[in-house]
């Protein structure tokens, strides 16, 4: 049997006294899953069994669940399809939120000619996301075939752009760690150098620069391999460092989504409710139990986002709230009264382990004490589920 760990911060919201059994539940999940479904492409060995308890007569989900993953390299019905196969039953596109998949609220960019960095399918993604004008990197060292110029073997002269009409880039859009990276560092800063267009400095250092949108701060993940491997969040890191370097200035990001921004959990709850109510729930989701292996992501993430509900609670209004800051725009509050935070032991954490990481992405400090707390600890993801049935007295 798995040990609990309980760890109780003050801005976590506890509830104590009974419930009423209930077939219509008042919480719902919030789901990682690089770590907690799968380790690379192995289903971790608890899932078919753990998922089958949220499952209903008919099939399908019977408490509202949204998976939120940081990746970013893939699109969301490719990611359903793979969720499917892995537990065992039909998850929904509109279950699945990527680390970019908030950028569809920034709709200030959608008509800018915007870089977009990462890998997969990425002008499909930028597309699916409402941006409607988009160069890669490849396409931005094919018109400026000098600037791309670290590997001898490659080196061309020509100064372009080759294309006479190519535009001016207008914002940059970081979806996920690149698979070279020297290049994608390189040209980046040539853009935020050049006001968007690298044909030579200018006689003054653009600041502010070009707006710069990224997706997942992870500084590591899990997969096969039986150490934590880099991820995006270790590139926006060499981003910011060379950046910094060179102009002597702070490179700043008019978005950061995916975990642990706040944007991202507001959005994902506006999901989950959307889920509750595709599968027959007509009440608010009161609770949301957010599983992760990452604690400086998954845990930070929803502990922040706990606070923040506290204080909506308290407020009753958003008019001067971070979020309708950075979206720019009015928003309604959620009706979310708590998210608690889970840590499961199958991903980035391990228990026993000397290896502890601590990194939080620049922009999110400094970490209030507590944050990277989690209010439970559990084995697995199947340990975390039978947790939060017991906290909603609900079976």
């Amino acid at each position: 049997m798995a040990i609990m760990k309980v760890l109780l911060r003050p801005n976590v919201t506890r509830f104590t006294g009974v419930r009423q059994l209930s077939s219509k539940p008042k919480f719902g999940f919030l789901f990682d899953i690089d770590g907690v479904i799968v380790r690379g492409k192995n289903v971790l060995p608890p899932v078919p069994e753990a998922f089958k308890q949220l499952q209903g007569k008919d099939g399908k989900f019977r408490v509202p669940t949204v998976f939120v993953t940081n990746s970013g390299n893939a699109l969301r019905s490719q990611k359903a399809a793979d969720l499917s196969r892995w537990i065992g039953y039909e998850v929904k596109e509109s279950q699945v939120i990527m680390a970019h998949s908030p950028l569809r609220l920034f709709e200030q960019f959608h008509n800018k000619q915007m870089l977009i960095s990462g890998q997969g399918p990425i002008k499909e993604i930028a597309k699916e996301l409402g941006f409607k004008k988009s160069v890669t990197i490849q396409e931005l060292v094919n018109n400026f075939p000098s600037l791309d110029y670290v590997n001898m073997e490659k080196r061309n002269p020509k100064c372009g752009p080759i294309d006479p009409n190519f535009p001016a880039i207008e914002g940059i859009v970081l979806f996920s760690e690149p698979v070279s990276w020297e290049t994608p560092l390189q040209l980046i800063v040539d853009l935020l150098m050049t006001n968007g267009m690298p044909v030579g400095l200018l006689d003054e250092l653009p600041y502010p620069h070009i707006p710069v949108l990224a997706c997942n701060m992870d500084l590591l993940w899990v997969s096969e391999a039986p150490i934590p491997r880099y991820g995006h969040g270790a590139f926006l890191v060499c981003l910011e460092s060379l950046y910094k370097k060179i102009t002597g200035k702070d490179l700043m990001y008019s978005a950061l989504v995916g975990k642990p921004s706040v944007i991202t959990y507001y959005h994902a709850t506006h999901i989950l409710c959307e889920h509750a109510k595709s599968i027959g729930i007509d009440h608010n989701v009161d609770t949301i139990y957010a599983i992760g292996d990452n604690i400086n992501t998954d845990i930070f993430g929803a502990n922040l986002y706990d606070k923040y509900l506290s204080r909506c609670a308290k407020e009753e209004t958003l008019q001067s709230d971070k979020v309708k800051k950075i979206l720019g725009k009015d928003v309604k509050p959620p009706g979310t009264k708590a998210c608690i935070s889970i840590l499961v032991e199958t991903g980035v954490h391990q228990r026993d382990s000397n290896f502890i990481p601590e990194h939080s992405p620049r922009d999110f400090l400094p970490v209030e004490d507590g944050l990277c707390k989690p209010a439970f600890v559990m084995k697995d993801v199947g340990e975390a589920i039978n947790l939060a049935f017991k906290e909603e007295k609900f079976d």
